[in-house]
């Protein structure tokens, strides 16, 4: 499913990153969510493909998706 997201202990301490890199997952979402347009963002990692960039956003939708919200409140 995501060809291009690779984890390991031994990188970054296991954090999904962009394969073949040390550029994580969480990177590419702090960059695009401070403003950062794709192409710019592969300006400023040429060693980026665009399908990086891409398939991270996807991954990081993917799961997010599946997300669980528990509400640790404690009811009288």
């Amino acid at each position: 499913m995501f060809t291009r997201i690779v984890f390991s202990p031994n990188v970054l301490g296991g954090k999904p990153c962009i394969k073949g890199t040390r550029i994580s997952v969480e990177f590419i979402l702090e960059l695009a969510a401070s403003g950062a347009s794709r192409s710019e963002i592969l300006r400023a990692y040429p060693h980026l493909a665009a399908e990086d960039v891409e398939e991270a956003l996807q991954y990081a939708a993917h799961f997010l998706k599946n997300e669980v919200v528990l509400s640790a409140e404690v009811v009288p």
